[in-house]
């Protein structure tokens, strides 16, 4: 079993930054992608991030492109998200999840496991 648990999610105004971590359990971290997903109120799961298991490959919705960088550290079993220039419009639960493969990958029946989110909220 896979345990993932998000921090760093908080309140920021909107042009700020925070930076998101995952930390996950197991000795397999390093074999797979990872990958960064958001749900708002009313709204369904949406795409934010994904990091292939070498750091090799990321792949960014349009919407955080330019803004938003994953990165992982395989040593410490965690992965992360910096976030910058934030937007109301990013305000969201922001979840983590590991992939079922070891590339990037943008689509969400293929993650297996899941963190339970870390709220971010940003105000205008």
């Amino acid at each position: 079993q896979v345990h993932l648990v998000e921090s760093g999610g908080g309140l920021v105004q909107a042009g700020g930054s925070l930076r998101l971590s995952c930390a996950a359990s197991g000795r397999t971290f390093g074999d797979y992608g990872m990958g960064w997903f958001r749900q708002a109120p009313g709204k369904e799961r949406e795409f934010v991030a994904a990091i292939s298991w070498n750091s090799d490959t990321t792949y960014y919705a349009d919407s955080v492109k330019g803004r938003f960088t994953i990165s992982r550290d395989n040593a410490k079993n965690t992965v992360y998200l910096q976030m910058n220039s934030l937007k109301p419009e990013d305000t969201a639960v922001y979840i983590c999840a590991r992939s079922q493969i070891m590339w990037a990958d943008t689509t969400t029946r293929r993650y297996e496991y899941w963190g339970q989110g870390t709220q971010v909220t940003v105000s205008s």
